[in-house]
């Protein structure tokens, strides 16, 4: 089984192709939590790894609130904090990223070191592809470094339509 390093780098499309096994994806995501948390002692609960499973549900960015709306509807009423505590740990150890101005998270596909990914999102079907470019993250720093700008941290999103979206134009 390839691991979801592997399978980025092997899958050089930025946006899953129709026929890709989501299921895959999934478990991909899971067995990836698994081990980070298992070699840096850190326990991955029955709710974190849930949370995890609903945003590998989607290649679409999902907000706290339908998250929590979804678990609710499994396991009954569920407070807003349970939600923001599992996907807290699950930003801090790399397992998802935060879509900043939509307000909503996506699973990441390199959880396996440290990144500066790129965000393209689909405008019309909402799926969002991260790219993991170090050359854009590299001449972000040196042209912010040459205007005297220490970054500390970067996100990068773009807005616009996928190669399926534009098809159908």
């Amino acid at each position: 089984m390839l691991s979801v390093t592997e399978i980025s780098t092997v899958d050089n499309a930025a946006f899953p192709s129709k026929e890709h096994d989501h299921a895959q994806c999934i478990e991909n995501a899971l067995n990836a939590a698994e081990r980070i948390c298992r070699e840096g002692n850190l326990r991955l609960t029955g709710i974190r790894k849930r949370v995890l499973e609903i945003v590998w549900e989607h290649h679409a960015p999902i907000g706290a609130y339908h998250i929590l709306e979804q678990l609710s509807e499994e396991r009954g009423a569920a407070a807003p904090p349970t939600v923001y505590r599992a996907l807290n740990f699950l930003l801090t150890h790399g397992l998802v990223h935060k879509i900043e101005s939509l307000n909503a998270f996506v699973g990441c596909r390199k959880p396996d070191g440290a990144h500066t990914a790129q965000f393209l999102i689909c405008i019309d079907c909402r799926r969002v592809a991260e790219l993991d470019d170090p050359e854009v993250a590299t001449l972000v720093s040196s042209k912010a470094s040459r205007a005297g700008f220490s970054v500390s941290r970067q996100t990068i999103e773009l807005q616009g339509s996928c190669k399926d979206c534009a098809s159908r134009g």
